[in-house]
């Protein structure tokens, strides 16, 4: 038996007997204590329809990525929002929240809470925060940073019991943040993470974790050295780089071509902070299995409702179903799903989104490899 399969084992008996689940999200461990044994054998389930691949799904979901809005404050140089989403921007309505979380929620660990678009500009997001951590699933959420430097959002996100808020912080001088994350303001962002820290201290509270995010690229990898320390006066709690993603998604050939060029001027020449790895003809070289488990255990849902297999799928190449219309429960079983399982599972090389994406090279596994680094800092106050 292989050892990772006996690892898994292990785990599997250990959640039973214990009622105890550890799970890693972005290199950031999270502890589930006094699980309901519905949710571990439902985990189990999905774990081993990951590895086994069937068409129809063993169990529910233990993951959702959910998108409250596709609206952003910023232009990211290599954002869809900014180079084209190819669809129409928009808040997710609470009931749409509301209808996935009664239907799944009982077997999900954790809705990661963005997808395209700063999600805190859906002004019902705290209460979609609140009602997933009242049903006992931990949310975890990306943000900019920008909106926390007015006391009354750092003081709500606080409040409303967010788990981990990650903060992409891409550069400690304006120069070069803004050479990325155009449009935006390098003191504001450093201003709400200390507003958050401060509130956090006031309520004597232990959430959000606050995760700085620092994305690698070219014009910023000189600046490594002096971040665990601006991380750690921050009084954040982690500090992770991430790397940059260098594989176009872009169909459209013109679009393609200008996107291909500013990721290959962008690329770190530190090949620790490099995702992939390279033939000697500077060639990305493939896995032989694409390790993705998202068609098994984590579906995406835009904010209109729409389904998607993939946080990849910004153009919604992939529209599986549509909450307003169908349940979760009809989309994750459904035909069009199966299908897609099916090829992934015999054919995954030629299928469209799977072919191109990070998890089909060596070095892009999204689920781990992609966090080159993580730095934890002890608690202060």
């Amino acid at each position: 038996m292989p050892k990772d399969l006996m690892a898994k084992g292990a785990k599997a008996i250990e959640a039973l007997m214990t009622r105890r689940v550890r799970i890693e999200c972005d290199r950031i461990p999270h502890v589930f204590h006094q699980v309901p044994i519905k949710k571990i054998l439902n985990w189990i389930l999905v774990e081993t329809a990951a590895m086994a691949r069937p068409a129809r799904p063993l169990g529910w979901p233990t993951h959702l990525q959910i998108e409250p809005t596709a609206y952003c404050n910023l232009r990211c140089l290599l954002c869809p929002v900014n180079t084209g989403l190819n669809r129409l921007p928009g808040h997710m309505d609470f009931r749409v929240f509301q209808k996935v979380v009664d239907e799944v929620g009982a077997y999900v660990f954790f809705i990661l809470l963005w997808d395209w678009g700063e999600p805190f500009l859906n002004p019902q997001i705290y209460e979609m925060i609140r009602y997933a951590g009242e049903r006992g699933i931990k949310v975890v959420s990306s943000t900019n940073g920008h909106l926390f430097a007015h006391y009354d959002h750092a003081d709500r996100v606080v409040r409303s019991g967010l788990d981990t808020l990650i903060v992409a912080l891409d550069g400690i001088t304006q120069e070069t943040y803004e050479r990325y994350r155009q449009g935006g303001e390098l003191d504001a962002v450093l201003k709400g993470i200390r507003t958050i820290v401060a509130r956090k201290r006031a309520l004597h509270s232990d959430t959000p974790l606050i995760n700085l995010r620092f994305l690698v690229m070219r014009h910023n990898e000189h600046e490594i050295p002096r971040l665990p320390d601006l991380a750690e006066s921050l009084g954040v709690d982690a500090l992770t780089f991430n790397t940059l993603n260098s594989h176009c998604q872009e169909t459209d050939p013109t679009r393609r071509a200008i996107l291909e060029a500013r990721y290959q001027q962008m690329l770190p020449q530190n090949q620790q902070y490099q995702r992939f790895r390279y033939t000697a003809a500077g060639e990305k070289i493939r896995v032989p299995r694409n390790p993705c488990k998202r068609l098994w255990n984590n579906p995406v849902i835009h904010w209109d409702g729409t389904v998607s297999s993939c946080f990849f799928d910004y153009a919604e190449r992939r529209n599986l179903g549509n909450l307003n219309k169908d349940t979760l429960t009809d989309i994750w079983n459904g035909a069009k799903y199966r299908q897609l399982r099916r090829t992934f599972r015999n054919n995954w090389e030629n299928l469209p989104l799977c072919c191109d994406c990070s998890n089909s090279f060596v070095g892009g596994d999204c689920s781990w490899e992609t966090m080159s680094k993580a730095i934890f800092f002890p608690p202060k106050g």
